[in-house]
């Protein structure tokens, strides 16, 4: 072997010494992460009393407010993707997914983990699991099995590209023929999944601003996955596409502009069906005489400039294939999703208390751990596994031949 050949493969590997690590985002995040993790152990030793700020009219705080409830919508791109894909037959949108698998599956690992510092007591997270206390027909029981399975699927889904890295060829041959099916349960359990968290909230209708509770909460929930999920995917993969340009295939390379484009274009006609929906909500719960308030003049903030605006700049955007417009719109669609699920678990929660929930720093800074512990592992993924560059060439074969086969099945 070559000295060139044992740099690419030590570089494959992750074994080749990466110099400049020390970059701002590293000293931050790795700041974050310590000081979190000082805080935890706090927090385990002496209950969440003792590093939040919650309480019994306020139990769930930033913690399931952002991480849990807002991270959720934001890998709906994972779900949306695949279908385009797999199910539509959309190949221009094939080189991205996964990415795209891969950072959905991150966020549901990361924030489904992330469950475990934010309940009272831990040990206790598998009751919703089992149905003890809850009920098989509780709404959270089938939420902790939607989460179950779809990190499962979707783990499935992104295992090809483990096998590529490793070199497992064999085993390569197995995960692919699985990937279609897992393809398939995991789209039925994220659209289940994503409207069944909008139906933990129709307990809560005293405890909602009525301009946010709607029976119509799971389908909205549902709805907003999807252009949240777009959204991000935009955002990432121009991100991707600048900071992991050396990892970048051609193919990606060419069509990415494109992918933008029509990802754009999608997301927008689907803020547009949201926007009407909202609309219906407001005709069929009779909700005008609440516009006139404070509550009001922020629920506008919330529908014209942070669902509208980004509708708009992300359909023009997309129509006169304007990069920058598309992009922007993404940006702010995902500070509306932000906004949205934070006004129905926490702003416009209680809102009638004379003391509202405010969190401390501990909790904001828990928060942005958990967010760049899952960039760092991502960033390690996509270093290292062919996740935005070339699959091998056996690979490519391998792939091929087990569509060939799964053809001739059909046809038989």
């Amino acid at each position: 072997m070559s000295v060139l050949d044992f740099r690419r493969s030590a570089a494959t590997l992750g074994l080749q010494r990466r110099p400049h690590w020390l970059t701002p985002f590293n000293v931050v995040s790795l700041l974050l992460m310590a000081t979190a993790a000082v805080i935890l152990g706090y927090r385990f030793l002496y209950g969440l009393a003792s590093v939040t700020n919650l309480s019994q009219e306020f139990p769930w705080g930033i913690w399931k407010g952002f991480n849990v409830v807002t991270g959720v919508a934001f890998a709906g791109g994972a779900y949306v993707l695949t279908f385009m894909v797999y199910v539509l037959r959309m190949e221009k949108y094939h080189a991205i997914v996964r990415v795209t698998v891969l950072n959905g599956f991150l966020a549901y690992v990361f924030y489904a983990g992330a469950l475990v510092l934010e309940l009272g007591r831990p040990w206790k997270i598998m009751n919703p699991i089992i149905g003890n206390k809850f009920g098989l027909t509780s709404v959270l029981f089938l939420i902790a099995w939607h989460f179950l399975l779809y990190m499962t699927a979707q783990l499935v889904e992104f295992s090809p590209a483990v096998a590529e890295w490793l070199g497992w060829r064999r085993v390569h041959r197995v995960l692919c023929a699985m990937t279609v099916g897992a393809v398939v349960m995991g789209i039925a359990l994220s659209t289940l999944h994503q409207s069944g968290l909008g139906a933990l909230f129709l307990m809560a209708e005293p405890k909602i601003h009525p301009l946010w509770y709607s029976e119509f909460i799971p389908i909205l929930f549902f709805i907003s996955s999807i252009f949240a999920g777009l959204s991000l995917v935009i955002v990432e993969s121009t991100l991707s596409h600048r900071v992991f340009r050396h990892r970048v295939s051609q193919e990606l390379e060419r069509s990415h502009d494109g992918i933008v484009v029509g990802l754009g274009r999608i997301a927008g006609v689907t803020m547009f069906v949201y926007l009407v929906l909202e609309s219906l909500k407001m005709v069929h719960g009779q909700k005008w005489a609440y516009l006139a308030s404070g509550w009001g003049a922020w629920y506008a903030v919330e529908i014209i400039g942070f669902t509208a605006l980004p509708m708009v700049l992300l359909l023009v955007g997309s129509a006169q294939a304007r990069l920058a417009m598309v992009r922007a719109g993404a940006v702010l669609a995902l500070v509306g999703i932000v906004l949205n699920r934070l006004n129905i678990s926490i702003i416009a929660y209680g809102w009638y208390q004379a003391a509202h929930y405010v969190p401390t720093w501990m909790e904001v800074v828990v928060s942005l751990a958990v967010i760049t512990a899952e960039i760092w592992v991502f960033r390690w993924v996509v270093e290292r596994m062919p996740v935005l560059g070339d699959q091998p060439d056996w690979a490519r074969e391998s792939e091929h031949g087990g569509a060939s086969a799964v053809a001739r099945r059909q046809v038989a």
